[in-house]
């Protein structure tokens, strides 16, 4: 598992992005700047990759804390550890369904590539190509669950709105919990 992570990470420059001459996508990319996920996004992609396969190996979550070894020597991670590394908001919605609905029928409308709403779970040429790559984003950076890439979820959709709308999210505590979830097996 970890080392399809691996190879399947994605990270963004976004120092090159903002020199596209596409206006929309270059408004896309600053929306994530807002959001506060360009340092996670943009980490740079300097793996230890054996560590990080022994990371996920011996990981478990206990106590709400993501504990492991590497090389012997334990590794204990918290929500608020996990967010400060990344510079992640800690203040938002927890729960992606608190989106408001009138922002999830202005984006029915602003991502449709025709003039009619799209669902919130749609597939993917049904919405314009800067919603396209941002839902590609978030489904290869973000969610580590197999599945189609020709789908937008309804969490994804979600997702895209906030960050569309600038609706405050928790990532931090969103994102440990992709990181729980990594670390539990069966999962």
């Amino acid at each position: 598992m970890a080392s399809s992570l691996i190879s399947r990470s994605h990270h963004i420059d976004f120092d090159s992005v903002f020199r596209f001459d596409d206006a929309e996508i270059v408004q896309m990319f600053e929306s994530l700047i807002t959001t506060g996920l360009k340092e996670f996004l943009g980490c740079p992609a300097i793996f230890h990759e054996n560590a990080l396969i022994e990371f996920f190996a011996n990981g478990s979550v206990r106590d709400g804390v993501v504990v492991s070894t590497i090389g012997g020597i334990a590794v204990e991670i918290s929500e608020s550890v996990f967010a400060a590394t990344f510079g992640l908001p800690t203040e938002g919605l927890t729960d992606l369904s608190e989106v408001p609905r009138n922002l999830l029928s202005d984006a029915q409308s602003l991502f449709s590539v025709s003039e009619k709403e799209v669902s919130i779970s749609c597939l993917k040429k049904e919405i314009k190509m800067q919603y396209r790559l941002l839902s590609d984003i978030l489904a290869k950076s973000l969610f580590v669950k197999a599945g189609s890439f020709d789908a937008v979820t309804r969490d994804r959709f979600l997702l895209m709105t906030a960050i569309t709308f600038d609706v405050k999210v928790n990532w931090g505590n969103l994102l440990f919990g992709v990181l729980k979830e990594m670390v539990t097996p069966d999962s």
